[in-house]
């Protein structure tokens, strides 16, 4: 059995490669986005170097790379999602309101209506707890 030696890789993929490793360092915690300057490297290299190989060099997802790649080839720009909100603070109401409607609107453009008789905050924060629960499952 032989053992083959590691392809090298380019100067310009281990450049790139080191300014995604120094933004995974220093980004905030959580989901933060890639920043645009480093997608933008990343489909350039991708054309150069097949969007595998770049996905695996840069350890990104090789899906959303042939996206935008695709997406840069087409001619188009590929705008990050808008981010979800952390916290959305409710304040407590002293009283019942006599009928609540909350409606419930999905990124990807689906809305759920829902009237609700008699509703507190805490029915509140809970329904909207198991609504999240539920649907985070499925992404």
């Amino acid at each position: 059995m032989s053992i083959r030696p590691p392809k090298s890789r380019s100067a310009a993929i281990e450049r790139v490669r080191h300014r995604f490793e120094d933004w995974r360092r220093t980004r905030t915690p959580g989901r933060s986005q890639i920043p645009a300057r480093l997608w933008a490297a990343a489909v350039t290299l991708a054309g150069q170097h097949g969007v595998y190989a770049i996905s695996r060099a840069l350890r990104l997802d090789y899906a959303v790379l042939k996206r935008r790649v695709a997406a840069a080839r087409e001619g188009e720009s590929v705008a990050p999602a808008a981010p979800h909100p952390t916290l959305i603070e409710l304040q407590p109401l002293p009283r019942v309101a006599p009928c609540s409607v909350i409606e419930i609107e999905h990124p990807k453009g689906g809305r759920l209506r829902v009237p609700v008789p008699l509703l507190t905050v805490a029915d509140l924060v809970v329904l909207t707890d198991g609504v999240w629960k539920a649907g985070s499952g499925s992404r």
